[in-house]
């Protein structure tokens, strides 16, 4: 069978999309490696069926990391034999390009989000020049790909005449399935993903004065210094808890003992409002109702199974009063948590690999 090389800039413990496509390529036969850096923090690997390859880096963030990591890539993987090759985002997409090339062996792209899109990049004139010119010049040179979302995938076929396939992040669906998780005696607010700029927690955080209920943060990122201030700003101390990072299998068990999700992203700039989080099916199939946008993915999912709340704005009124009624309206609550009952059922990922198979199969027809 053929041998396939990914390339990530995070350490692959934490990445749940990676981890579900390279499983299931390396159980249908493929010879799989997943490709990514190694941080000072990062935690040993655990065993996959897949083989995975963690480059060290003097840099951790910013200009001088980018450009360090994908020298190293580039070097690592050019002594490498492959037969395909997928770069996951803009951050790596040059050296697979050019390994492409160099090697003669098909390349595929794998949009997890808009990159060039992100607040973090539009919001920097300068850096979002760098990111659109790569993204310009060098996306369309990837005919064969697919993304996470409709809306992502429509997007750079107007732009770069691409025609992408939709291969969405949803969670391998559990045996025993039928039970629902009562969520304890204790109501939990789960808030669990990157903490990043443009998550809304600017807004959540303060809004958590007047929801009688605690919040747990599990992940990090870009905007935990923020976080950590907010909640110092807003007396919140015991009330907002950052719980830290976790592996997906911890992170899944300690989502089903929660009782409502958070998933808020900032409309500011397409990635955020094309968005299709990991977190919004990981609620659907811990059978927690949530609080997420009303964007284009999210609404759709939503007019068709109604398993959460969805607001317009990112206001601490419209925070409060969402999940406030989850809190207290017990009928509204059962409703949408039996919706995510049948809506994993559809939505989960034995459905989902299997277009993920047939994007492989005929990608070496």
């Amino acid at each position: 069978m053929p041998t396939i090389y990914f390339t990530v800039t995070n350490d692959l413990s934490y990445d749940q999309r990676m981890i579900r496509i390279c499983t299931s390529l390396a159980c249908d036969g493929y010879d799989v490696y997943l490709v990514g850096r190694k941080k000072a923090d990062s935690v040993p690997l655990f065993k996959q069926h897949y083989k995975q390859k963690r480059l060290n880096c003097w840099f951790e963030k910013g200009k001088k990391f980018y450009i360090e990591y994908n020298i190293r890539l580039f070097i690592f993987l050019m002594l490498k034999k492959m037969d395909a090759i997928c770069a996951i985002d803009l951050d790596t997409i040059l050296p697979c390009y050019y390994i492409s090339k160099l090697k003669h062996i098909k390349r595929v792209y794998d949009a997890h989000e808009y990159f060039s899109q992100q607040k973090e990049i539009i919001s920097r004139p300068a850096i979002y020049r760098i990111w659109h010119r790569i993204e310009k010049r060098y996306l369309p040179k990837f005919s064969k790909g697919y993304t996470v979302g409709v809306c992502i995938c429509n997007e750079f076929k107007k732009l770069y005449g691409v025609d992408y396939e939709v291969i969405r992040n949803v969670p391998l669906l559990k045996k025993n399935t039928e039970n629902i998780s009562t969520n304890g005696n204790e109501k939990i607010i789960l808030y669990q993903g990157a903490v990043n700029e443009a998550r809304g927690l600017e807004f959540l955080i303060p809004a958590m004065k007047n929801i009688h209920a605690v919040l747990h943060i599990y992940g990090d990122g870009n905007f935990m210094d923020q976080t950590r201030l907010l909640i110092q700003v807003n007396n919140l101390k015991g009330k907002v808890l950052i719980m830290g990072m976790l592996v997906p299998s911890k992170l899944e068990a300690i989502t089903s003992e929660a009782y409502i999700g958070i998933n808020f992203i900032e409309n500011n700039g397409l990635n955020q409002y094309f968005s299709l989080a990991n977190k919004f099916f990981d609620f659907i199939h811990a059978g927690i109702p949530q609080v997420t946008m009303q964007f284009p993915e999210y609404e759709k999912v939503n007019n068709e199974y109604n398993v959460a709340l969805l607001i317009n704005d990112l206001k601490s009124t419209a925070i409060e009063h969402a999940i406030n009624t989850l809190l207290n309206d017990k009928t509204i609550y059962c409703d949408l948590q039996q919706n995510c009952l049948k809506a994993r059922k559809v939505l989960n990922w034995q459905l989902e690999e299997i277009k993920l198979l047939a994007f492989y199969k005929r990608l070496f027809g």
